[in-house]
């Protein structure tokens, strides 16, 4: 389900956690511009369905089925989230109905790597027009980890 804006869930008054995967990661040039300070917890997590692809300096995920994404699943504090999402929509250049979008934000079940447990989250995934370049003539990340790389 493609969502163009946060969306009220029961029990998350602040919206939605995100699935990161690449620059926003622990360790990575915007884990700090962007999440640092603004986040409740943050935890390792796989995106189930979806290939990870190489960009120009930038990770996108792909959604195929049978592949899996490793990431972190991350929890803004609730005076924090409306900030954070404006911020990462800009940071991915996501605008909701464009189409030279490069990203859209999606909602998709990620799955928690400490229990197994599955929890909703906004993903930033590649747009259609890129998902098509990508899968004709892009570079999949082997094992679906940008730390690894």
């Amino acid at each position: 389900m493609t969502a163009a804006h946060p969306t009220a869930h029961p029990g998350r008054p602040a919206g939605l956690p995100f699935f990161v995967y690449g620059t926003l990661r622990p360790g990575e040039i915007n884990h700090d511009l962007f999440l640092r300070g603004r986040t409740r917890s943050e935890e390792p997590a796989r995106l189930p369905g979806a290939v990870l692809y190489d960009g120009p300096g930038y990770p996108y995920a792909v959604e195929e089925p049978g592949g899996t994404v490793s990431g972190e699943l991350v929890t803004a504090h609730p005076e924090a989230y409306q900030e954070l999402l404006a911020g990462l929509d800009r940071l991915e250049e996501y605008v909701p109905g464009s189409p030279r979008n490069l990203y859209e934000r999606v909602e998709r079940r990620v799955v928690r790597v400490a229990d197994g447990s599955a929890v909703h989250a906004w993903v930033y995934v590649a747009a259609p027009a890129v998902t098509a370049r990508l899968r004709s003539r892009g570079k999949p990340i082997e094992g679906g980890d940008w730390l690894l790389r």
